[in-house]
């Protein structure tokens, strides 16, 4: 239990040896950033600071989130917010939780993208809007679409939006991939649901139990959300546009031979820090 009287930092170390005990890989920063989402200061901060008493009201709060955590929530959920690209953003219930493997779709979009030219992007399966408000970070007179099928994910997308006062460039509303949608893109973009069906209750607890469901599941061969796509991909891009899509392992060649069905040529890849082909990037052929 996490003992009301125990300092900050000792409150700490005793939780990240429960976490360890318990087989979570990152016990010792779990610990940390739960730890800081009660009391407001970094227990691996040396100083006064971190050897002050937690009072009854912290200690409780922190048993509470060190419960969630040992259950296998993710760090994510517990705390509402998760960070990409250097971001903060909101989560609620129906965004899939970022992930370090996007970066490499974002590196490959940033590239096909001038900082001094505006570009129009669309964003099909935004989430939160995790691509798209990377990307606008970065350029700064380029504009967005994010759609999702969530009505609950585009309200966490608008909200990340007006957080980081992107707002005015960034628009998104509910639907699915690029269905109705008029107009063209420069740059369309996608994180798409691609684990195949019978292998998404095998994932770790923290993916299985939390991420929204379909936003894992690619279909019985993880393939079904590619196909949408490149399907519709050639209506929605402008002239000398480009799409961008994040792939799971080993799925590069499926794809690449769906695009070439709907008159799309590879155009680029990019790996992710693992080694692993993780971003295509395609023009039409």
């Amino acid at each position: 239990m996490s003992a009301a009287g125990a300092t900050i930092a000792s409150a700490r170390r005793a939780a990240a040896e429960r976490l360890a005990a318990a087989g979570l890989p990152e016990a010792s920063l779990d610990a940390r950033l739960l730890l800081m989402s009660v009391c407001g200061i970094d227990p691996a901060h040396p100083g006064a600071a971190a050897q002050r008493a937690l009072d009854p009201a912290e200690a409780a709060r922190f048993e509470a989130l060190l419960h969630r955590r040992l259950a296998r929530q993710p760090i994510a959920r517990i705390l509402g917010t998760a960070e990409f690209h250097g971001l903060a953003l909101t989560l609620n219930p129906d965004c899939l939780i970022p992930r370090g493997d996007t970066e490499a779709l974002v590196d490959v979009s940033l590239a096909l993208l001038p900082v001094d030219a505006p570009r129009r992007i669309l964003d099909l399966g935004t989430g939160p809007g995790t691509i798209l408000l990377a990307l606008l970070v970065e350029r700064p007179l380029a504009t967005g679409l994010g759609i999702d099928i969530s009505a609950h994910a585009v309200a966490a997308a608008e909200a990340n939006a007006s957080a980081l006062g992107l707002a005015p460039r960034a628009r998104f509303q509910a639907g699915s991939w690029g269905e109705g949608l008029a107009g063209t893109f420069d740059l369309v973009v996608s994180n798409p649901p691609y684990i195949p069906s019978a292998t998404c209750e095998a994932l770790e607890p923290e993916v299985a139990l939390h991420d929204p469901r379909r936003a894992l599941d690619g279909g019985a061969d993880g393939l079904d959300a590619y196909r949408a796509i490149l399907a519709d991909a050639l209506r929605l891009l402008a002239p000398g546009g480009r799409l961008g899509l994040e792939i799971g392992i080993g799925q590069a060649p499926d794809v690449v031979a769906i695009a070439r069905r709907h008159g799309l040529v590879l155009d680029g890849l990019r790996s992710d820090l693992g080694a692993v082909p993780r971003a295509l990037v395609f023009r039409p052929a």
